[in-house]
């Protein structure tokens, strides 16, 4: 029961990688998440609800550092109202670019 809890074990045999390739590395994590379905949000829950709506990408494709900024505080009060007990869901796709939706198009 606790080990389906942990990551799966790594290989430590195999030389460490000079530089953080995210690429390998959140990969793993990113199946071990989905498999312990914390990318999910359960609808019969009696937890308390705490949804965040994450914004689309601007349409003029120009990212800057405030969308980082922003997709990391919602990662960490998301983080930190599921560890709090909460029934928490992250949900893609809400518009905040408008303005520039309507310049662009």
């Amino acid at each position: 029961m606790i080990r389906q809890l942990l990551a799966p074990k790594k290989d430590m045999g195999k030389p460490m990688a000079s530089s953080y390739s995210p690429k390998h590395v959140e990969a793993a994590w990113d199946l071990w998440w989905e498999a312990q379905g914390y990318y999910r949000a359960d609808e019969n829950s009696t937890k308390p609800r705490y949804v965040i709506m994450l914004p689309p990408p601007n349409v003029t494709g120009t990212l800057h550092i405030g969308h980082a900024l922003t997709s990391s505080v919602q990662d960490t009060i998301a983080r930190w109202r599921r560890m709090s007990g909460y029934n928490v869901l992250w949900l893609p796709g809400t518009d905040h670019a408008g303005i520039a939706t309507q310049v662009v198009v």
